[in-house]
């Protein structure tokens, strides 16, 4: 029997939100959290730029393939208790990062960690899908984002001010304990699903759903962006420290570190653009927010340090906008099967975010920051373009209405 999905304002969707916003922080501050130690690695363990990439690379590669065997996994023994399970285990494994004894074991360690933190982000898409009532969607999502947003920020200013002044070993424990106890908030704040309803068991049933998500005229483009975009987002991030650490700026690493804060303006802009886009609908918004972040990308090859900043600020604003419009797009979308969609969407989000990341490391050695922002900005260009060809997609009303007539 369904239950009447949660509507925003009441005290099931605050509980709800209060556990994404801990999830969302988790995921990305535990996974991202170990970006600004790139330069820092290199150095210590003797690796270039592309080299030193392989401790977010790695973790981003795993976490793809886990997220299609998860969103299956959930089908069968429900959402909460793999998410739960997820945050346990990635708080736990940044821990046991923190006393690794030299590159290839964190390269290990940090692949385990994103197997594990596999287990929370569809599955997270898919419990909202679920649960939410279609009009409150976009915010419960773009709240869900934003916590992720929070995350990335946190993360990476707590490691890099404590392994500027301490170790990144004691940075990355630190993390780990966080990590914990965001698990516990949120297995205690997350009402167990209401509208869950166990999927059909076997391979069988997963190829089905994907076949009948790669048949959707929208979904597969959809999952495109995603790939297109975060790899854009994570090439910036990357390699913007080594930019900055370098001359004519040569800032230290908390200072870098603390550009981080510019995640405060994704948790605006996911919360603003998933509001916007229940009102005025997803296609009219997507490619406006893409177009802000084209230009964030293009000032960062100014010379200036403030006209820098304000290119990440923009280039941020526009990536959490995007992915808060994508994501609620791909759940309402799916017809059964959510967190396989969601899974989809996100194992593409984080392909592009090993390869593009990659690639971007090769063009840095290679050309500098102006050889990373021409590759971006070719990528962001093709995202821009599949965004204006959403525009003409047809409501899914309309494009389910062949399949439902006799």
């Amino acid at each position: 029997m369904s239950h009447t999905p949660v509507c925003a304002g009441s005290p099931a969707f605050k509980r709800i939100n209060r556990a994404m916003v801990f999830g969302g922080f988790s995921t990305f501050a535990l996974l991202y959290g170990i970006q600004p130690l790139m330069p820092l690695l290199a150095h210590q363990f003797t690796l270039t730029p592309a080299q030193s990439s392989g401790v977010l690379s790695a973790s981003t590669a795993a976490l793809a393939v886990s997220l299609l065997l998860s969103g299956a996994l959930s089908e069968r023994i429900g959402r909460k208790k793999l998410m739960g399970s997820a945050m346990l285990m990635g708080g736990l494994l940044t821990l046991l990062a923190a006393f690794a004894q030299n590159y290839p074991q964190l390269l290990v360690l940090r692949a385990m960690l994103g197997f594990a933190l596999g287990g929370m982000p569809a599955v997270a898409m898919a419990y909202l899908s679920e649960e939410i009532e279609g009009p409150s969607l976009g915010l419960s999502m773009g709240l869900y984002i934003g916590g992720s947003a929070f995350g990335g920020m946190l993360g990476r200013v707590i490691i890099s001010v404590l392994s500027d002044f301490f170790s990144w070993r004691l940075a990355l424990a630190a993390m780990g304990a966080a990590g914990l106890y965001a698990a516990w908030e949120f297995w205690r704040s997350l009402p167990v699903s209401r509208n869950f309803r166990p999927g059909k068991p076997g391979f069988g049933a997963v190829l089905d759903g994907a076949r009948s998500h790669f048949s959707d005229p929208g979904l597969p483009w959809l999952f495109g962006l995603g790939f297109l975009l975060m790899g854009c987002y994570v090439s910036l991030w990357n390699y913007i420290a080594y930019r900055l650490m370098g001359a004519p700026y040569d800032l230290r690493q908390s200072v870098v570190g603390a550009l981080s804060v510019l995640y405060l303006i994704g948790i605006f802009s996911s919360v603003w653009a998933g509001r916007l886009a229940d009102k005025v609908g997803r296609r009219n918004v997507l490619w406006l927010v893409m177009s802000v972040m084209l230009a964030g990308l293009l000032l960062t090859l100014a010379k200036t340090l403030l006209v820098i900043v304000l290119g990440v600020a923009l280039f941020t604003f526009g990536f959490f906008a995007s992915h808060s419009v994508c994501s609620s797009w791909v759940g309402r979308r799916a017809r059964g099967q959510q967190a396989l969609a969601s899974g989809i969407y996100l194992f593409f989000y984080y392909v592009g975010s090993s390869i593009i990341g990659s690639l971007s490391g090769v063009m840095w050695s290679s050309g500098g920051w102006t050889s990373v922002v021409v590759v971006l900005a070719i990528t962001l260009g093709l995202a821009l373009l599949v965004a204006l060809r959403l525009r003409s997609l047809a409501p899914l009303e309309d494009a389910i209405a062949p399949a439902t007539s006799p």
